[in-house]
């Protein structure tokens, strides 16, 4: 075949595929060639600059930036949500809501446990979910619950409203996050209940959680379920951020004392093994927690906006900079 033969053919079936809309079997039983041989013609017209793709949305800078994240934090997936001028608070976590509860609806699957914390993101999740596929699975939660924030942002009301959109197995764990005293969590260990839900742990494949920020002002509805001595301990040990309210420090390491010994909820070390493990965090204030979360690699899933995202790589960048 000469090289003018070849061209044409090359032209004429990428005219087909991509303008005409026919698919390689149709090209196949038009022009007489091997189906086989329409996908390879098709590969070297790419090559060769006879077809060039280019992807065109108004988002480009954000699935840029989703690149970006997943190469220098070897994320499986993130999705970073466009962020707009003068945007409010309310409408940031409903877009990273709805983010978290289209791609939820995308990867369950039959035979799922999945895993939920409680927060203002994940109570976004709940009321953003709707038109679930049927699936067989099971929804638990990965901590105990707080007394003191709206019952919407509770770990059971988000647990439910997932299951009823699924209509699938709700589970529950009916004790507190944080016990007074470490001999009530050993007593608690004890129940069938907290036995049900922590073999459920092990069973979890995927997590939905989100980062909390020791210093961020929401935070201070946790100041009635932590004593003052743990307040101090967590600043004397460099707390940099929550996920299931177990702390760490900036290097992703996580802080053991007498908080996370009360602490009932799934260990942080569980999470770093998940299929998904997926955080739904955003703001400036939380930019350190999300960042030292990834560096402890208890996320390989991040939903964010775009300016948290483009924080998190200017933070990182710094640090970098720093250490050389």
């Amino acid at each position: 075949m000469s090289k003018w033969d070849e061209t044409r053919i090359l032209v004429k079936v990428s005219q087909l595929y991509y303008i005409e809309g026919l698919t390689q079997n149709e090209i196949s039983n038009k022009l007489g060639i091997y189906r086989t041989t329409i996908s390879r013609l098709l590969t070297k017209a790419k090559k060769k600059g006879i077809v060039n793709i280019t992807i065109k949305s108004e988002n480009n800078e954000c699935f840029e930036l989703e690149k970006i994240m997943e190469k220098r934090f070897g994320l499986k997936e993130t999705c970073v949500v466009p962020s707009e001028p003068m945007q409010s608070y309310d409408t940031k976590v409903q877009m990273i809501g709805y983010a978290a509860a289209e791609y939820l609806k995308r990867i369950a699957k039959d035979g799922d446990v999945i895993g939920f914390a409680w927060g203002t993101t994940l109570a976004s999740l709940s009321r953003e979910l709707t038109d679930c596929k049927t699936i067989s699975a099971n929804i638990v939660p990965l901590v105990g619950g707080f007394s003191g924030i709206d019952s919407e942002n509770h770990v059971s009301t988000i647990v439910s409203k997932v299951a009823s959109e699924f209509n699938v197995k709700g589970h529950y764990l009916y004790v507190p996050a944080i016990t007074s005293d470490k001999a009530i969590k050993d007593a608690i260990m004890q129940d069938d209940n907290y036995k049900n839900i922590s073999q459920l742990w092990n069973k979890v494949n995927k997590a939905f959680v989100g980062i909390g920020s020791p210093g961020k002002s929401s935070n201070l509805v946790w100041s009635s379920e932590y004593k003052s001595k743990d307040i101090t301990g967590l600043k004397s040990s460099n707390a940099v951020g929550e996920i299931c309210s177990r702390f760490y420090d900036v290097q992703g390491n996580v802080i053991f004392s007498d908080l996370n010994d009360r602490t009932i909820g799934i260990e942080l070390d569980m999470l770093r093994n998940l299929e998904y493990s997926i955080a739904v965090a955003e703001s400036q204030e939380k930019v350190p927690s999300i960042l030292s979360a990834l560096k402890g690699k208890f996320i390989n899933v991040l939903i964010t906006t775009e300016d948290t995202a483009r924080l998190i790589l200017d933070l990182d960048n710094q640090i970098k900079r720093a250490e050389y």
